[in-house]
Formats: C-alpha cells, sequence, structure tokens
C-alpha cells in the first residue's frame, strides 16, 4: 500500500508539471490557433539556465525566478519570430516554431554540453499515508496548484486576461471593439514561455534534463492538452495528472522505458474518441 500511495504522489507531481507545460500550449493555441512545438525548450532553456546560475553562486529562488523570466521572454521572442508578420498562418506559424525548437538544440550543446544536468531541489522526504516521498514533488503539487489559480484569475478578473479571451473567443469582435490581437498574441507566448520555464524548472531535480529533453515534454504537455482539446485549461490539468499518475505506475510495476510510450498511446486514445464521439454526432444529427 506504501508503495502504491508513493507512486500515486510522485506520479502527481510530475504530472503537475505536464500539466503546465499543456496549459502554455493551451494558451498560446486559444489566442493565436498556432500548436507551439517550441514549448518544451523553454522548460529546457529554464532548467539549463538554473544549473548555470546555482554554479555561479546564485542562491535558490533567485536563481529559478531568473530562469523563468528568461523563458518569459524567449517565449515573447518566440512570438515575434513565429506570429510577429503580419498575415502568417497558424500552419506556417507552427512550422517555424518547430524550426526555432531545432535552432535551440544547437544553442544548447553550443553552451551547455549534451549532457543532461540537473540541480538540488527541496530537500528530505515526508511521510505520507504511510510512504516516503521527496518532499521536493510536494513542492511541485503545490506552486502548480497557485500558479494554475492565479492564471485563471488573471482570465476571469482582470482587463488583460478578459483581452485574451475575447480574442480567443472571437479575434475579428475583439479586433471590432479596440483589442490589439496581435499583441494578445504575443502576451500568450510570453504566458507559455513562463509556464514552460517554470515546469522544467520544477521536475528537473527529480528528472535530470539535456538539450534534447524538449521531445518528451511536449509530447507529454501535449497528450495533456489533448484532452482538453488544446482549448480547455481544466481537463489539461487532469490529462497531465491522469498520465504522470500511469507513466509512475508503468515506470514502478513494469519498467521507466514504457513511459513515453504510455503519452503516446494515451495522446492516440484520446484522438481515436473524439473522432468516434464527431462520427457519432454526424450520424445522430
Amino acid at each position: 500500500m506504501a508503495e502504491l500511495v508513493g507512486y500515486l504522489i510522485t506520479g502527481v507531481g510530475v504530472g503537475c508539471a505536464y500539466a503546465l507545460l499543456g496549459s502554455g500550449l493551451v494558451v498560446i493555441h486559444r489566442v493565436t490557433r498556432v500548436v507551439n512545438f517550441a514549448q518544451g525548450g523553454f522548460a529546457v532553456l529554464a532548467a539549463l539556465t538554473v544549473t548555470t546560475l546555482l554554479t555561479a553562486g546564485l542562491p535558490h529562488g533567485l536563481a529559478e525566478s531568473l530562469a523563468v523570466l528568461l523563458a518569459t521572454g524567449i517565449g515573447l521572442l518566440t512570438g515575434m519570430v513565429a506570429i510577429g508578420r503580419p498575415g502568417t498562418t497558424p500552419q506556417a506559424a507552427l512550422i517555424i516554431t518547430l524550426g526555432l525548437g531545432v535552432l535551440a538544440y544547437a544553442v544548447e550543446i553550443f553552451l551547455w554540453g549534451d549532457q543532461p544536468r540537473s540541480f538540488p531541489g527541496l530537500p528530505g522526504s515526508t511521510a505520507v499515508l504511510g510512504a516516503r516521498v521527496q518532499t521536493h514533488y510536494l513542492l511541485i503539487i503545490g506552486v502548480t496548484a497557485v500558479i494554475l489559480g492565479a492564471t485563471a484569475l488573471l482570465f476571469a478578473r482582470t482587463d488583460r486576461g478578459r483581452a485574451l479571451t475575447a480574442t480567443a473567443d472571437d479575434p475579428y469582435a475583439a479586433r471590432i471593439v479596440g483589442i490589439d490581437v496581435a499583441r494578445m498574441g504575443l502576451l500568450a507566448f510570453a504566458l507559455g514561455g513562463a509556464l514552460g520555464g517554470l515546469a522544467g524548472v520544477l521536475v528537473t531535480p527529480v528528472q535530470q534534463v539535456s538539450f534534447d529533453s524538449d521531445v518528451v515534454l511536449v509530447v507529454n504537455g501535449f497528450s495533456a492538452a489533448i484532452l482538453g482539446n488544446l482549448t480547455r485549461p481544466g481537463l489539461t490539468l487532469a490529462g497531465g495528472l491522469l498520465l504522470g499518475v500511469v507513466q509512475a505506475l508503468v515506470g514502478g510495476y513494469l519498467s521507466t522505458a514504457y513511459q513515453t510510450e504510455v503519452a503516446l498511446i494515451f495522446m492516440l486514445g484520446v484522438l481515436i474518441l473524439r473522432s468516434s464521439s464527431a462520427r457519432v454526432e454526424e450520424v445522430t444529427a
């Protein structure tokens, strides 16, 4: 029983990181209709930056904050390149983000090499229902709850958040009422960068990161987001938690070698179910 509880909590912790990545994808896609394949790169960049800042002597907290701020800036820059030119289609912007992700490989190898890196997180372990789990997993869960809650409040209670929501719902109507749709798109990319960077900072103490870790991260983030059709943050959170728990159980009872395959099967299953549901609706209509 204690072993099962341990796997569940670690799965929820890692699933929270997937939910943060997926939420970044959702924010960007809702506002711009672009699937940002550079999302995993934000996480990797922030994580590797923390390793450098800690080595330079900066304290925890400050190092992580600066890394997330850098990821936010890179997210904004990605948005400027991907959608900054008027008339750029979502399909073209998708290819641009993919190219920027490949470019990030070269930069990261040049700066940090190709070996996996990590850094210490919150030390110690905590007893939960008879199981001993790393305290850092509880930190991931707590920070994710606060950040996603704050993001929901941003969209629901602030003028800028309402402008983002209006742009996501109907860009044409948003332009008519005076909302700068292009600026909202750039803000969405910046938020996506911040959420991706935070995910990387949180998960790296428990999972080593290297230049090519963005592939696994974006696959898991996208798998979480696809449950909500890239538009519903609540279902993205649920998808991330479910995916993290299933991967933890598979890794604990079978082998960690199958964890990426679990994400792909999960995503494929959701797509098949959605396709089947759409066909049923067409037939009944």
